[in-house]
């Protein structure tokens, strides 16, 4: 299975998101079970403190009687403090369990009675002491015996208190269940939620395994097929190299052999305009004097001979051009490279305030802002390259636009193989895709032919390039500007190209 580049790049979205929010439910589900568990935990400790001050009546209410009866076996005052002590503690503890259990209506229901007996307790304990200081002795025997109700007040305060205390425990067991429970939903909740990130996570590792295997092979492949690209590339570029090296001589044994006729022609051309004039005007007294004289042969020379001539001249010094600018392209492919390490930025300005003039005149714009990427190339060779595709952004505006032509660079490739690549585009006419190859031919220009021009700029922009060791090519669409993208080696390396030839 191949996973493609959208797959991974769902797959990856998809278990990020996942991931969120898995961990955003476990965050909420952890904040809203430690909010329940800190809530059960204070009812824990709520019923806690309520067994705590049952608790505290129950040593309170058991301490009175003690000392009762302890004051009955010693007849000691000491021990009458003691009381009075002990039973102003019990007081302000019902009044602490009343408050603590008013949400709870079953100890609620149990507080009267529990007011009541400690009331109760508390009068019959006064009442035995009252009889114990009494100087009556039946009452003293009375108090001496217990025979009063104390003891079985404090039986029936006993089992309110044990009444209370049961509910109170019963209540714990309930809420320690539910704290538990708490405890084990979040344990669940949380078990289950790093179960599943788990699980999102791993199937996201696989991917990304599987992906990163399929790009390393991939990888491997395409170094594969670059190394024989670049072989299959370097053959190329040899046979075009000796390709136009054979054309360059070619062009300049033709282009040298054309000028002698021409320069002929030019000669005697020069010769017959030196001479017309007095042959017309010959004809011209002839044909006042003695009209029959004339033919009409000799009439129509005298009015197509200077029109002719002019044809000649005018067809001649096209052809000179021509051959001229065979010759310097040939002259071109002979010259010695000398590569060096060029200031893209100050070269381009130079470039651009050559062209000072004719921007003031079309109202057109060239910006060349950097920053560049360094490049090491020969000198007049890109000069050439770059004022020519300059040149003719400038010179085919859009009418009705204000021209922009915009130059700027980057390196791409590996290390040790890089490239700068260098655009210049414009905002003009366009070219159609149909003629994106031909305008780099001899010759051959695109679109309308107003602007001069001999159509030998591009093609001598291609034949340097291909010494640069670089290509050029056309991105472009009638209408909508032109893009012309110059590929050349960061750094020329002038023995290899001469070896490749």
């Amino acid at each position: 299975m191949t996973i493609s580049d959208r797959y991974f790049q769902r797959v990856v979205l998809a278990a990020m998101a996942a991931g969120f929010i898995l961990l955003l439910f476990a965050g909420i589900a952890a904040v809203l079970s430690a909010r329940r568990s800190h809530e059960d935990a204070g009812l824990v400790n709520h019923t806690y403190a309520v067994q705590q001050a049952l608790g505290d009546v129950t040593i309170y209410s058991e301490r009175v009687e003690g000392i009762r009866r302890g004051y009955l076996l010693l007849n000691s005052d000491k021990m009458l403090a003691k009381v009075h002590a002990s039973m102003r503690r019990i007081g302000p503890l019902v009044d602490r369990i009343a408050l603590l259990t008013r949400d709870n209506p079953v100890q609620q229901a149990r507080i009267p009675r529990l007011r009541a007996l400690v009331a109760e307790h508390e009068a019959s304990v006064e009442a035995t002491f009252a009889r114990a200081a009494s100087d009556d002795a039946a009452m003293q025997a009375t108090a001496a015996f217990g025979i009063d109700r104390s003891i079985e007040t404090m039986d029936r305060l006993r089992a309110v208190l044990n009444e209370m205390y049961r509910e109170e425990a019963r209540l714990l067991t309930v809420r320690d269940a539910e704290s538990q429970a708490s405890a084990d939903s979040l344990y669940l909740t949380l078990g289950l939620t790093g179960t599943l990130i788990v699980a999102v996570m791993g199937a996201a590792l696989w991917v990304i395994l599987r992906y990163t295997d399929d790009l390393n092979r991939s990888q491997d492949a395409l170094r594969g097929l670059n190394t024989g690209l670049e072989d299959a590339v370097a053959a190329r570029t040899a046979e075009l190299s000796r390709a136009n090296d054979e054309i360059q001589r070619f062009a300049y044994i033709v282009s040298h052999d054309l000028r002698s006729p021409l320069v002929n022609v030019m000669g005697f051309t020069a010769e017959l305009e030196s001479v017309i004039e007095p042959i017309t005007t010959l004809i011209d007294r002839v044909d006042q004097v003695a009209p029959e004289l004339v033919v009409a042969e000799a009439r129509a020379a005298r009015d197509e001979m200077p029109e002719a001539i002019r044809y000649i001249r005018t067809s001649t010094a096209k052809m000179d051009r021509l051959i001229n600018a065979i010759l310097r392209l040939s002259r071109e492919g002979r010259r010695s490279l000398t590569p060096a390490p060029l200031d893209l930025a100050a070269m381009l300005a130079a470039i651009r305030d050559s062209f000072a003039h004719r921007l003031i005149e079309t109202g057109a714009e060239i910006d060349v802002a950097g920053p560049f990427a360094p490049l090491v190339s020969d000198r007049l060779a890109l000069e050439q390259i770059l004022s020519n595709l300059i040149e003719n952004a400038v010179k085919y505006l859009q009418p009705g636009r204000q021209g922009r032509v915009a130059v700027t660079a980057r390196t791409e490739g590996v290390r040790g193989r890089e490239r700068v690549v260098i655009d210049v585009a414009d905002n003009g006419r366009g070219i159609a895709p149909a003629d994106h190859e031909r305008i780099f031919e001899l010759f051959r220009r695109a679109g309308q032919q107003d602007q001069p021009g001999e159509g030998l700029g591009l093609a001598h922009v291609r034949a340097l390039t291909y010494r640069l060791g670089g290509v050029i090519t056309c991105i472009s669409s009638p209408g909508e500007g032109s893009t012309f993208r110059l590929s050349l080696p960061a750094v020329l390396n002038v023995e290899a190209k001469e070896a490749g030839r």
